[in-house]
């Protein structure tokens, strides 16, 4: 991931992370550069976080829970305003070991894709049956690769 890409104010991309406790931004951090593009990213690991910090409408998580594509495409929204950027991407899920339900088990994780002026989408992922840092290794990679999904759209490449 190259983060020269054209976008001169460092207000390109970030992510608002909940199950990946930051690990999406360290790693997207450790490309030299990044600053040009990133100006930085939310952890928001408790609901009142979601809420106060990325505007998450509290009727959403009653209503669907925190891990839940309504809750991923909230977050993922919430961040294009609060850091100003152009795309945003979400993570919101169950790492485990403990969190799970026969609704949502320990490995469900859910993606948002916000570009400005375009309808939000959602994505679920599920890694069942793996270690918690397994978990969010996987996650992390998927929410890297929606944000290349999100740069190629913006630039019209796909």
């Amino acid at each position: 991931m190259g983060c020269h890409i054209g976008h001169s104010d460092g207000r390109l991309f970030s992510f608002a992370e909940s199950c990946t406790g930051g690990l999406v931004a360290s790693l997207a951090a450790s490309v030299p550069g990044a600053s040009a593009s990133f100006p930085g990213s939310a952890v928001t690991y408790s609901d009142r976080a979601k809420i106060e910090k990325l505007s998450v409408n509290p009727r959403i998580i009653a209503k669907y829970g925190a891990v839940s594509g309504q809750c991923a495409a909230g977050m993922a929204r919430g961040t294009l305003g609060a850091f100003g950027v152009r795309i945003a991407v979400s993570v919101t899920g169950i790492a485990g070991p403990d969190g799970g339900s026969p609704e949502k088990p320990v490995g469900t994780v859910w993606f948002g894709l916000a570009l400005t002026d375009r309808p939000v989408r959602v994505v679920k992922g599920f890694y069942p049956s793996r270690p918690r840092k397994t978990v969010q290794l996987c996650a992390a990679r998927t929410a890297l690769r929606l944000l290349i999904r999100g740069l190629c759209e913006m630039r019209g490449c796909i």
